[in-house]
């Protein structure tokens, strides 16, 4: 990612612990952008985070910039991974690119053959911590 298009990005203390503990398991590209990630992000208590920054379990409506088409999806642990269903693990080069990002923001990040996506947050349509789920 660009250094000038760094944002701040905001996740939940169990997020951030749970998310911790997984890419501390993994020897990835994409758990080293998510380690960055993590180190960079805004901790706060599930109560606080706002209702428009993705969270572990959001369901997501994006903007695919170099398409121009929108995608619909829910940020998973890899255990709940499911493409077909929408479901995208937060292990996945789109996973860790979404996770913290609020309404409007947008992400650069580089898939596994090197190539380099865009995005842009169009929408947080179910957020746990808004509902009030704080155990998912």
């Amino acid at each position: 990612m660009n250094a000038q298009q760094i944002q701040r990005i905001f996740i939940t203390d169990q997020d951030y612990h749970r998310l911790s503990a997984l890419v501390s398991q993994h020897a990835t590209d994409t758990a080293m952008f998510l380690e960055e990630e993590l180190s960079r992000a805004h901790v706060m208590a599930q109560s606080e985070i706002p209702p428009d920054i993705v969270t572990m379990n959001s369901r997501v409506r994006y903007l695919d910039e170099e398409t121009g088409q929108e995608h619909e999806v829910t940020l998973v642990y890899p255990q709940d991974a499911n493409v077909e269903q929408g479901r995208v693990s937060i292990m996945a080069p789109l996973g860790a690119a979404l996770l913290g990002l609020s309404v409007g923001q947008k992400m650069e990040w580089k898939l596994p053959n090197g190539s380099a996506k865009r995005l842009i947050v169009k929408a947080v349509l179910f957020q746990p911590e808004a509902e009030g789920h704080f155990h998912l």
